[in-house]
């Protein structure tokens, strides 16, 4: 094969990648479509869709029946569930510190409560008591629960792992509250 073949051979991959760049672009320019600035489709919804199912979903978590939450809780996997909580807690009586502050007594304890513990500006300005409601709802979702605290803890979805750590957290106390 002569060097006048090779050229031949090369130039015809040369025209055929011009021709396909070429084709490329005359078609952006044809049918030119803007990007849009964010990726995805805008789903609409309309108002009086969405502000009744925020309402439920506020009703749905201000009505737990805290009673029956608590029936389905069993103090043994209560045990075995903070075993996830017992890497920042401490939860034996005159228990140290940890990340977290110690939880023995927290049950019907103010929250923010420990005096030689740091907490957040959001648990030091909550000014309420660790009721069985409280601990449900903290424990659900912390970030949620109270908006700035520094407990960066996904939260316990099965009630029944929620109940069995309170009544958990409730066994561990000097006197421990009686159940709902």
């Amino acid at each position: 094969m002569d060097s006048f073949e090779i050229n031949k051979i090369i130039a015809a991959v040369l025209m055929v990648a011009l021709l396909v760049i070429g084709i490329g672009k005359l078609s952006s320019i044809i049918f030119y479509v803007e990007k849009p600035k964010l990726p995805g489709y805008e789903v609409e919804i309309t108002n009086a869709i969405t502000s009744s199912t925020d309402s439920t979903m506020e009703v749905v978590e201000a009505k737990v029946d805290i009673k029956a939450l608590m029936a389905m809780g069993d103090v043994d996997a209560g045990e075995k569930v903070f075993k996830k909580c017992a890497a920042c807690h401490s939860i034996v009586k005159g228990g140290k510190n940890k990340i977290g502050p110690a939880l023995y007594n927290v049950v019907g304890r103010q929250v923010g409560g420990v005096d030689d513990y740091k907490y957040s500006k959001a648990l030091s300005e909550y000014k309420k008591d660790w009721t069985f409601e409280e601990l449900n709802g903290f424990l659900l979702k912390p970030s949620k629960w109270i908006k700035g605290t520094k407990m960066a803890y996904a939260g316990l979805r099965k009630e029944s792992d929620r109940a069995s750590v309170i009544k958990y957290l409730n066994k561990n106390s000097d006197n421990p509250l009686p159940l709902p």
